[in-house]
């Protein structure tokens, strides 16, 4: 197949309509479940067993709760450098759990009371009682080369340290661009291209930053494979050419596929989370378009969906103006689910 219009003369492979398939049917799962419908919230059997991210990056767990308990938490210092340690300290683990540990330990976690023997110690216990205080979503390297402590966990609060001391919090404020930010995390030992671009994504959240998610994209590993599957011939294309011209046509192609395609709440796909779509998709073809290898020789999905009942209050960066209509869509699904739950019970 040929794309019509400004991808032509790139072609594709089924798994771009799938692409796109994947979005709705990941969105509609999200929606379906915020509005108390019951699981599994698909029909589809890829997604009902196995684990993928939201369409929207900032709508996951874990992001959700950097934005409103580390980033936004009113009850801690708001300062740039101060938000920045946050991100930093969450954003390295990764790990809710690993937050909260923390926070149990330590009270408020502000750079202020800070002390690399405390955090190192209670880190040290936690992994020798068996606890992982990482998160599998990716790899961080160890630093052990840099700052030659045996442990993982103890490069990365001097990594902290490192970066809070280069001023870093003032050199991002004062950055022009997106691309500028990211050469700035970039000169840090550990942060390639793709640690440096999620950091600078989670950074983007707070007021330190205030960049469209549409200035700047790297594609990860996961993103160009899932690239690999969608086009058969790019035609010269370069990956962040791609994500581009995807994000610019959603609207078309899902009109194209006549697919219904909810935004979240009125903010449409951005770079970002075009690019994760790619990483997403890259697994979905594992099992949906088997005989599509692309760049990829994994045959299998990894993570299998497990419910979490843990409810989550969606609330967004105040930048991007979107919290009112979250508030006033979640106002109308709870009214409509209580009829529904009057109406069983009549």
């Amino acid at each position: 197949m040929t794309i019509h219009s400004s991808l032509s003369p790139a072609k594709t492979t089924e798994v771009y309509d799938s692409y796109w398939k994947f979005a709705a049917l990941r969105q509609e799962v999200f929606f379906n479940r915020i509005s108390g419908k019951p699981f599994p919230w698909t029909d589809d059997e890829v997604l009902k067993q196995h684990k993928f991210t939201n369409a929207y990056r900032a709508a996951d767990r874990v992001s959700q709760y950097l934005i409103k308990k580390v980033i936004y938490n009113n009850e801690l210092p708001n300062s740039p450098k101060e938000v920045l340690f946050r991100i930093l300290l969450f954003k390295l683990f990764n790990k809710i759990e690993t937050w909260e540990l923390l926070s149990k330990n330590f009270g408020p976690l502000t750079l202020e009371t800070y002390s690399f023997r405390h955090y190192d110690k209670v880190l040290h216990q936690a992994i020798d009682s068996g606890r992982r205080i990482y998160s599998a979503a990716y790899i961080m390297p160890s630093g052990q080369s840099f700052f030659g402590y045996k442990r993982k966990h103890s490069n990365h609060l001097k990594l902290i340290e490192l970066i809070l001391s280069k001023e870093t919090d003032e050199r991002l404020l004062d950055s022009k661009t997106m691309q500028q930010a990211f050469e700035i995390l970039k000169e840090f030992p550990g942060f390639g291209d793709f640690l440096a671009y999620q950091l600078l994504i989670d950074i983007n959240y707070s007021t330190i930053l205030n960049f469209s998610e549409s200035d700047f994209v790297v594609p990860g590993p996961g993103a160009r494979g899932g690239i690999s599957k969608c086009f058969s011939n790019t035609a010269g294309l370069s990956y962040v050419e791609i994500i581009k011209l995807v994000t610019d046509r959603q609207e078309q192609e899902f009109e194209r596929l006549g697919l219904s395609f909810q935004t979240l709440w009125g903010r449409p796909l951005q770079l970002i989370d075009c690019q994760n779509l790619f990483c997403e998709v890259d697994k979905y073809a594992r099992v949906r378009h088997p005989d599509i290898k692309g760049d990829s020789d994994r045959t299998r999905i990894k993570q299998v969906f497990k419910k979490n009942n843990e409810q989550i209050d969606f609330w967004f960066p105040p930048k991007w103006g979107i919290n009112d209509n979250l508030k006033s869509e979640l106002y109308q699904s709870s009214l409509i689910a209580d009829v529904d739950l009057f109406n069983q019970h009549k």
